[in-house]
């Protein structure tokens, strides 16, 4: 019983266990369940009879599949134990490899290291290397801008860059010199040297073709380079300057013939001016003057960088440039001065080239252009005096051809004609010289060439004439001279000259007219008694004087010689009038003391004398 009530408690629990279980939530009683529907398909009696077998039997199936599987399993793992052993024995080997690599590594990292310090000391060097060939080397671009890939290629900016690095390296060696490295300096100097001279060698030939073949309006500033870097070498400077100023020369001379000859857009040709003397002539200089100072200033542009004293070479080539114009100039010129015969003309000409000539030399110094305007300025100047020498002679020719002399006198006393034609064509010459700046040797040149043979020719015709004649005549010719010559500058030594003649004639005037005086008072016999003083002046002697001198007194001008009244200036007239009365006024002075003398014996003297010496002098000179 009690086994049965423990059974039935047992069963119970189960139930109840299998009651209170929540087969929802149990996953591993559905996955059972789930499986167990697969083959449970009938709820038969038989089916829950054989149910425990084929649970068993399936469990016994699913074990041998296990057991199969597992044994598979088993062969793997054995195949992968036997791999595992290997793998260690190999793992073992790869330890004592390694060990054996290792000791192997460290003398690698040794060598490594040893070979890491030299590769550093190494770069060091190549870096050290590099910058002393970056210094003291040039590059192959360098190198090529240097000599040209070819030999025609053209100088570049960069060019002169790489020639400074040459000459720079060359500086620098001597301080290499000075570290201690001779050798090396010594071979690389000699090397820069090398370069600097195959340089300047390429730099003088493309100067030189450039300078031969360039407009002058076209120098550029690589030109004017290569003349500084070509003034290193005074040969090859002097070379191009000189190919420079022949290309110039041949320029400037082609466009001084078309100049003459063709004319410009804007101009027609000189020679068209050839009937115009003092036009075509100053058009010439002109021309010339207008070419040369653009020739100077592109000379000096192209120069303009050289540092050193080079003014004798610009002026040799100045001089080279503008020494071509000299012929066809001087041949024209030179022309012009042996047909021309106008004076004024000739003299016209000879300032132009005289104003010419200092504005040229200015621009050029020495060569033959300066040479070729001073002969033809000295030529002008001979021509315009020979022909000024030519009409004054041809203007004092007398009636004999052969004989220098001018027409005979008038009674008029005046100066012939022909000096006043001489003095018109001599005042016409110094109003033009007279506006010439430093003109002062010309006038007095002119001067000389008419008023010497015009004094000479006048006192010539005055020769013939009687004394007093003479006189006036020749007053009245200095006094038109002097009118003529007082008007312009520098004439101080001449005018002093002739009025030292005209004072001599006058005295001459002067000493006729006093004895002319003498004779008409009476006074002869009284100043012969004068000169001796115990003498006794008669009494009608001194009654007639002073008769004469009452009436003389009365009408001064009625004594005066007629000669006197043809003097052309009053102030020769009143001088020759107050100096004569001056002598009648003397001697009355003389006589008057003599005859109040209380020794002379003369009584009542103020009966005969009732004017006194200051009272004639009053009435005579005023």
């Amino acid at each position: 019983m009690m086994e049965d009530a423990q059974k039935e408690d047992y069963i119970q629990k189960r139930l109840n266990k299998i009651l209170e279980t929540r087969i929802e939530s149990d996953r591993e009683t559905l996955d059972a369940l789930a499986d167990l529907s697969q083959f449970y398909t009938e709820n038969t009696l038989q089916s829950r009879r054989n149910l425990r077998s084929q649970i068993e039997r399936r469990s016994l199936a699913i074990n041998e599949n296990f057991l199969s599987s597992f044994r598979e399993v088993k062969l793997a793992l054995d195949d992968i134990c036997a791999d595992i052993a290997a793998i260690g024995q190999s793992v073992e080997g790869m330890k004592a490899q390694l060990s054996n690599t290792e000791a192997q590594q460290k003398e690698l990292i040794q060598q490594a290291n040893t070979l890491q310090e030299e590769n550093n000391k190494l770069l060091l060097q190549q870096r050290i290397a590099s910058g002393f060939l970056s210094r003291f080397q040039l590059s192959v671009a360098e190198h090529q801008t240097l000599y040209g890939v070819t030999r025609d290629d053209p100088i570049t900016a960069e060019f002169f860059n790489v020639l400074d690095h040459v000459q720079m390296i060359h500086s620098d060696c001597k301080t290499l010199l000075q570290s201690g490295y001779q050798t090396a300096a010594l071979d690389i100097m000699e090397e820069m040297t090398l370069h600097q001279e195959a340089a300047l060698e390429r730099l003088y030939r493309w100067t030189q073709s450039h300078c031969r073949n360039v407009d002058a309006n076209e120098i550029g500033m690589l030109v004017i380079q290569a003349m500084a870097r070509l003034q290193e070498r005074p040969v090859l400077f002097k070379y191009v300057i000189d190919e420079y100023s022949t290309a110039r020369r041949s320029v400037v001379v082609r466009s001084f013939i078309d100049a003459l000859t063709v004319g410009s857009p804007n101009a027609k040709p000189i020679e068209m001016l050839a009937h115009d003397p003092k036009r075509y002539v100053g058009d010439m200089f002109a021309y010339i003057h207008q070419i040369l100072p653009v020739e100077r200033e592109n000379l000096l542009m192209l120069v303009k960088m050289c540092d050193k004293d080079i003014t004798e070479q610009t002026q040799l080539a100045m001089t080279n440039i503008s020494d071509g114009v000299c012929h066809p100039l001087r041949v024209r010129v030179e022309m012009i001065l042996n047909t021309e015969k106008d004076t004024i003309v000739l003299y016209s000409i000879s300032n132009l080239i005289r104003f010419y000539q200092n504005m040229i030399n200015n621009v050029v110094k020495g060569g033959q252009l300066e040479q070729c305007i001073a002969d033809l300025q000295s030529h002008s100047e001979s021509s315009y005096l020979s022909s000024l020498t030519f009409q004054v002679k041809q203007l004092l020719q007398g009636p004999n051809e052969h004989k220098l002399g001018l027409e005979p006198p008038q009674t008029d006393l005046v100066p012939s004609p022909s000096v006043a034609k001489l003095l018109n064509l001599l005042k016409e010459i110094l109003s033009v010289a007279s506006m010439v700046e430093g003109s002062q040797s010309d006038i007095l040149k002119i001067v000389t060439c008419v008023i010497d043979p015009l004094l000479q020719s006048i006192q010539e015709s005055a020769s013939h004439l009687p004394t007093t004649d003479m006189a006036v005549y020749l007053l009245n010719s200095l006094y038109q001279i002097e009118s003529v010559l007082t008007i312009y500058e520098y004439m101080e030594d001449r005018l002093e000259r002739l009025h030292a003649q005209s004072d001599a004639q006058l005295d001459t005037l002067t000493s006729e007219q006093a004895s002319s005086l003498v004779a008409n008072l009476n006074l002869g016999p009284i100043y012969t008694v004068l000169q001796s003083s115990a003498a006794h002046i008669e009494q009608r002697h001194l009654q007639m004087f002073m008769s004469k001198l009452d009436s003389f007194l009365e009408m001064p001008e009625i004594l005066l010689l007629p000669q006197v009244n043809l003097l052309l200036s009053g102030n020769h007239r009143a001088t020759v009038q107050k100096r004569s009365f001056n002598v009648i006024v003397a001697i009355y002075k003389q006589i008057y003391e003599r005859i109040h003398d209380p020794s002379s014996g003369y009584e009542q003297p103020e009966v005969v004398f009732s004017k006194t010496p200051e009272q004639v002098a009053e009435l005579l000179c005023g």
